[in-house]
């Protein structure tokens, strides 16, 4: 029998992983449920927020302990701004169907992408100015969906973005992976080489979970000329948003630079 490939071993996907499912005491406002079939009686679930037919949209994937409807609170910031915000669970997460794994996310994050435009316009949401953003884990299947996209989306952002997935797992799960190459890993830092439009890298200078070098080698291996890194003092991984002007505003300058 084949072994299991590292992104799917069981004591990897033990640490990788912390989903939950929705609950109605998770969901707090009237976004817009959506659904993407990613596989065969599999689907995605997600949550929109929209600010406004012809607004610019993100295509959000969220870290690996939330679930869309943690971004209830959020939605409104972004709609705000005249963004909408369509944020969607991995496997097992929120009322998406399945179990978490690495390959899966990957696959996924390009299943939905595929149909986003198509589920976007049949709410009448104008679907020609799509970003493209992933938070800490979500960063793998916002650079894999880049990967794919191309120049078909306007542009790229990562929040708490890791570069490296081997010394990132041994961090998390305090196993040592020796002799294990980047290769059976997501490839982030490969593959943000290789993305052909403007991107935005946010990352907390105190994040002890992700090295703020991670962010600096995403950074220098983007070949767009139009890229910016924002370090916030003080903050860690999970309290970005504790500082609105740091966080929100280069997000809401990027959109309409790139819109």
């Amino acid at each position: 029998m084949s072994q299991p490939s590292l992104l799917e071993h069981p004591s990897i996907l033990r640490f990788l992983f912390h989903p939950r499912r929705e609950t109605p005491f998770d969901v707090t406002n009237d976004a817009v449920v959506v659904r993407f079939p990613v596989d065969r009686d599999l689907s995605l679930g997600g949550r929109l927020h929209i600010a406004a037919p012809e607004a610019p949209s993100i295509l959000f994937w969220h870290g690996n302990g939330e679930i869309a409807a943690d971004y209830d609170e959020i939605g409104p910031v972004y709609t705000g701004m005249g963004v909408n915000l369509l944020v969607v669970d991995y496997r097992g997460y929120g009322i998406s169907d399945g179990m978490p794994a690495g390959s899966a996310l990957l696959a996924d994050a390009v299943a939905v992408y595929r149909q986003v435009r198509e589920v976007l316009a049949a709410l009448g949401v104008r679907d020609d100015r799509l970003f493209v953003m992933g938070r800490s884990l979500g960063s793998a299947a916002a650079l894999e969906t880049a990967s794919h996209a191309q120049t078909e989306i306007r542009g790229l952002i990562l929040e708490s973005g890791f570069a490296q997935t081997i010394p990132l797992l041994e961090y998390l799960g305090g196993v040592s992976l020796t002799g294990v190459g980047e290769e059976a890993g997501f490839g982030n830092l490969g593959k943000s080489a290789r993305i052909p439009v403007p991107v935005l890298i946010i990352h907390g200078q105190e994040d002890q979970l992700i090295l703020v070098e991670n962010a600096e080698a995403l950074f220098a291996s983007v070949p767009h000329p139009n890229k910016r890194l924002i370090t916030i003092p003080h903050a860690g991984h999970n309290d970005l948003m504790m500082f609105p002007k740091l966080y929100f505003e280069p997000i809401r300058r990027f959109i309409t630079d790139h819109s």
